[in-house]
């Protein structure tokens, strides 16, 4: 039976590549995963309580990561042969190419970059149907998890929220698996890691 979790993400993280990047690896190496990637807004989570949820703003206003999150929330629901090259072009454009992935033409290139037709991803972005998944996606995290940054791990009624120093490493997430299943660990934090 395939191994179930979920992974929040936000292209804006370095951490978060680095988990997705492990996880992706595990997938085309066949692991027996079941994955589900969850779209979580650092944006959102900076907004003062009482202030307007970023997606109730103006688009202008989202700040960085809210149009990429719905670009890669639209390609995850209509185009899901395509995402895992999505995703990993997109976090590899921020982290490593430095590009600007708030920009439409920015985030157009890099659907076209794989095999996609930026302007049929554009139009469901435009319905509203992505912004919504987000705003749905990352309240329900926040009430049923606690959540508040990505990666965050979740296995059943656990989660966690994790730091993988390498990229690329499926025995990464085996760990952090095996670890949220451990139900007597509360908490393991390293208090500074050699590097």
């Amino acid at each position: 039976m395939a191994r179930q979790f979920a992974v929040t993400f936000d292209y804006r993280c370095p951490f978060a590549r680095n988990g997705h990047e492990s996880v992706i690896a595990g997938l085309r190496a066949g692991r027996d995963w079941d994955v589900t990637f969850l779209p979580f807004s650092l944006d959102q989570v900076h907004v003062e309580e009482g202030e307007t949820a970023i997606w109730d703003r103006d688009p202008a206003d989202w700040g960085t990561g809210v149009t990429a999150l719905c670009w890669g929330i639209a390609i995850r629901d209509e185009f899901p042969d395509k995402f895992l090259d999505w995703h990993l072009a997109t976090f590899t454009a921020r982290h490593e190419d430095g590009a600007k992935i708030a920009k439409q033409e920015v985030l157009a290139e890099l659907t076209a970059s794989v095999g996609l037709d930026p302007a049929a991803v554009a139009a469901e972005v435009a319905s509203g149907l992505a912004l919504k998944t987000l705003a749905q996606s990352h309240t329900d995290a926040v009430k049923k998890h606690a959540i508040f940054g990505v990666p965050t791990f979740v296995v059943g009624d656990r989660a966690a929220f994790v730091r993988l120093m390498d990229r690329g490493n499926p025995e990464d997430v085996d760990r952090v698996l095996d670890l949220l299943e451990w139900s007597d660990l509360n908490e393991f934090k390293h208090t500074s890691v050699p590097r």
